[in-house]
C-alpha cells in the first residue's frame, strides 16, 4: 500500500475539534517556552519537539471511529482505541524522521541555511518513509479470536 494523502478525515472533523487541538498547541508550546527559559534552550526544545498536539488527536480520533461505529450500531470501542494506537505509532515514527532532521541540520547548517533545510527536509521525508515501510514488513499481526470462533472453542477445550 502506497503512502497517501486523505483529505476525507477533514470533512469528518467539527471546527472545535481544530480548535481544541490548536489550543492544546499552544498550551504546550508555551510551556516548552518557561521550560527552555528555566533550564536552558537545549532542554526546552526537547519539550518542544514531543507532538505539541499528539494528545488532542488520539483523542479525536479515538472519538471519531467511536461515532463511526455507533452509526453503523456497533461498539466501536475498540475500533477507536486500534485507530489511536496506529496514529501513536505514525507519530513515533515521524518523531525518528524529526530527529534525522535535527542531526543533519546541525550538522550542515554552518555551510547555508537554505540548504541545510533542503538537505534536512528530504533526509525527514526518506526517514519516516522508509520506518513506515519497514514497520508495515516487520510487524506481526495478532488473531484475537471472536466469542463464538470455533477454532477458539477447540482450544479452550
Amino acid at each position: 500500500m502506497p503512502v497517501k494523502l486523505s483529505p476525507s478525515s477533514l470533512k469528518q472533523t467539527h471546527w472545535y475539534e481544530y480548535l481544541i487541538r490548536f489550543v492544546l498547541g499552544g498550551i504546550a508550546t508555551v510551556l516548552a517556552g518557561f521550560i527552555g527559559k528555566q533550564f536552558g534552550t537545549s532542554v526546552g526544545g526537547l519539550f518542544l519537539a514531543l507532538p505539541a498536539i499528539f494528545c488532542a488527536s488520539a483523542t479525536l480520533i479515538d472519538r471519531h471511529e467511536r461515532r463511526k461505529k455507533e452509526k453503523a450500531a456497533l461498539n466501536g470501542e475498540r475500533r477507536g482505541r486500534q485507530a489511536a494506537a496506529l496514529d501513536a505509532a505514525g507519530a513515533g515514527l515521524g518523531s525518528i524522521g524529526l530527529a534525522a532532521f535535527a542531526a543533519v541540520f546541525y550538522l550542515t547548517v554552518l555551510a547555508s541555511v537554505a540548504a541545510a533545510f533542503a538537505v534536512a527536509l528530504l533526509v525527514w521525508g526518506a526517514v519516516a518513509v522508509s520506518m513506515w515501510w519497514l514497520r508495515r514488513k516487520l510487524r506481526v499481526v495478532h488473531h484475537h479470536p471472536q466469542q463464538g470462533d470455533a477454532s477458539a472453542n477447540r482450544l479452550a477445550s
